[in-house]
């Protein structure tokens, strides 16, 4: 029985998760391209806003590239360079922890104007506040796992990963044996993880698929209308008034 929960999470629930993930994103693209937005709330406790929003993406950029290259690079490419298994080990670790604190810090800072600001409140709905908490207790168990991988500085531990992953990608059967005895924080953050992916399509994360490239460089946030802008259609409304009122009936 044990083996076929093992089985059901880590080597078919994954293929699930990655199906919706997929051909939702597709569908809700092509059919509700008017609900493909992050929904922003910036003109309500805009410094808040940006101190969370500056430290959360740029600590889950870091975390999700370091995700992406530690757990698909093949493991020969490390072998190849010279780059042991504890020294990965260590990366993720150091790297891994700063993205994750200031990632938590900013998270901290956008789920408590979330839920405490009782304007920002109303305005958001279950899905808003629902995938935020799903994010934050990923993120947590993230970060509860470093404490884990202190044990297991030898990097073996990290290599079952590993090979899971890309088993999972490769189409290789039985690939979920991998984890099957990995430590439960590690399971709770893989199935957490997958469940993201499986839940994605129905958020506002899609407006990640249309995250431009210049996203770290840009200089603000979405501009709605600029004090100038609201002036000047102001101006024109006015003069539009007046206009149509000199006109002959």
């Amino acid at each position: 029985m044990r083996d076929a929960i093992n089985y059901v999470l880590f080597g078919w629930y994954p293929y699930l998760c990655l199906t919706v993930f997929l051909v939702g994103s597709w569908l809700r693209f092509d059919r509700e391209q008017y609900t493909w937005r992050s929904g922003s709330s910036q003109l309500l406790r805009r410094k808040q806003l940006s101190w969370g929003s500056n430290l959360f993406h740029i600590g889950i950029l870091v975390i999700f590239m370091g995700h992406f290259v530690g757990l698909l690079t093949p493991i020969w490419v490390f072998d190849t360079l010279g780059v042991s298994h504890t020294f990965k080990q260590w990366m993720a670790i150091v790297v891994g922890g700063v993205a994750g604190v200031m990632c938590f810090a900013g998270m901290t800072l956008l789920v408590h104007r979330r839920l405490f600001d009782s304007r920002i409140r109303k305005t958001s709905s279950f899905g808003d506040i629902a995938i935020l908490l799903m994010l934050y207790a990923q993120l947590v168990l993230g970060l509860s796992t470093i404490f884990v991988s202190l044990d297991h500085l030898d990097g073996h531990e990290m290599v079952k990963f590993m090979t899971w992953a890309q088993g999972i990608l490769m189409l290789q059967p039985g690939v979920s044996s991998q984890v099957a005895n990995a430590h439960i924080i590690f399971k709770l953050h893989l199935l957490l993880g997958m469940t993201l992916f499986l839940v994605f399509p129905f958020t506002r994360l899609v407006h990640v698929w249309s995250a431009p490239v210049w996203y770290l460089g840009r200089r603000g946030y979405q501009i709605v209308r600029t004090r100038k802008g609201a002036h000047a259609a102001s101006n024109a409304a006015a003069t539009h008034y007046t206009v149509q009122a000199k006109r002959p009936s």
